[in-house]
Formats: C-alpha cells, structure tokens, sequence
C-alpha cells in the first residue's frame, strides 16, 4: 500500500511539473470592452478581415451590427466581400472540404466561441485573449506555428503581420527534483504592423466583439437586472411598512 501511495505521489508531482512546464499557461484578464462600441467596431472589422475567411458565425446576420452603431451602409461597405448581403449570415469564404484537407479539420463556428471556452483559468474571453497572444514560430509544426495557450494548434497564426514574429523565452527551475521549463516572456524577433500595446489592444478589441456576438443582449440583460432588483427591494421595503401599519391595532 505505501508504495502505492509513494508511486501515486511521484506521477501527481510529474504531471503537476509538466504542466507547469509550458503545456499550459495562466490566462491573462481580457479588458471588458462589451459596452465599447468604437472598440466593438474595430473587432467586427478585424473579425471580418482576419476571421471570416476561415471560420464563420453563422448565427449572426451581418445586419445586427447595426446595434454596435454601425450603419447598414457601412456594413456593406467595409465589411461585406464576395456576393454577401447585408441579411445574410456570417458564412466563411473557405471551403469545408479545403479546410479539413489544409488544417485537419473544418475550422469552429465563432459565434458562440467566447462563451463555450470558460474553464478553470478564467473565463472564454480571458482564454481568447491569451490565445491571440502566445503564437510563437516553430519549424517543426505544419503550420510553422505554435501557441503557447494551445500546444500543437492546427491553426496558424492570421494575426502574425500585425504582431510580428516573437519567440518564448524560458527558464528552467527544480519540481520535484526535476529540472522543469517554466515561461519567462516573450522575445521579439521581428517587429510587425503594430507595437505590443496597439496589437494588445487590437485583441482587446477583437475578444470584445466575440464576447459581444455570443450573446448580443447581454448588456441590456444586466441593466434590467440592476433595475429589477432595485424595483424588488423598494417594494419590499413599502410591503413591510404596509404590512406594519396594518397590524399595529391587531393583538
């Protein structure tokens, strides 16, 4: 039984070192821009330039951006490509057949993304955030992409002209008696179209939009809420009054 325990201990400590080794990351707090409607703007633009060429939205009509502020107009102007009308759904331009044969697998549906990949580091938008971030180069890698949030990603990285080309950089620390890779930060090795803090916030930006498509209704679902437990509370408040008054003179 003790050395069951002994070999139990010895595996859970690997593991433990192991992930701690790079296979995965702490997940960066993603800005909330919900209520941003020039930074959800900017993230419908990015999501249309840089997104939908791949992976599409399919139960978002081009039309409901409308409640970002944009107008009709501008929607067909800037963010319609191909034959696309403005009621029309945010169908990607690739074909499925293609994607399966270039990435493995027919790239994910976007709309609902930013909900469905909450977990124990945070929540979907904090995930997207870290996963826009932590591409690196890696020559061994089909795509000659990695990402430090999802090692061994089938997906390239769409961004890279924007951010640039950087590299992790690691340091090595004792677990458990062994020698385990911790990340350390980032080294820049080619400087791309925007700094770190304009590419930081153009994610921002883009994450804000995801959230925001996932559920359009959010905002207002929270504003009448607020409103609707303060209504509760000073109706409480008058039907206790009431409810005093009514039986002072009872005994």
């Amino acid at each position: 039984m003790k050395k069951l325990l002994l070999i139990l201990v010895a595996a859970f400590g690997i593991a433990g070192a192991h992930a701690a080794g790079g296979d995965s990351i702490a997940w960066d707090k993603a800005p909330n821009k919900t209520n941003d409607l020039p930074a959800l703007q900017n993230g419908a633009k990015l999501f249309a330039n840089y997104c939908l060429n791949c992976h599409s939205a399919a139960f978002m009509r081009y039309n409901r951006l409308t409640d970002i502020g944009l107008s009709e107009q501008q929607i067909k102007d800037n963010l319609l490509f191909g034959d696309a009308k403005v009621g029309d759904t945010m169908k990607a331009a690739i074909d499925p057949k293609d994607a399966k044969e270039w990435f493995g697998a027919n790239p994910p549906d976007l709309t609902l993304i930013a909900r469905s990949r909450s977990g124990h580091g945070g929540t979907g938008a904090d995930y997207l955030y870290t996963y826009l971030r932590t591409y690196y180069r890696d020559d061994e890698k089909p795509t000659g992409w990695n990402n430090l949030a999802f090692p061994n990603v089938g997906m390239p990285h769409a961004l890279w002209e924007l951010q640039g080309e950087r590299e992790p950089v690691f340091g090595t620390v004792k677990s458990h008696g062994l020698d385990v890779k911790v990340f350390q930060g980032w080294k820049q090795v080619s400087a791309g179209a925007m700094t770190p803090q304009q590419y930081d916030a153009a994610v921002g930006d883009l994450v804000g939009f995801l959230q925001w498509m996932g559920e359009p209704t959010q905002n207002t679902r929270v504003r009448v809420g607020v409103w609707v437990l303060l209504f509760l509370g000073i109706f409480t408040v008058i039907a206790w009054r009431l409810n005093a008054a009514f039986w002072k003179n009872v005994k």
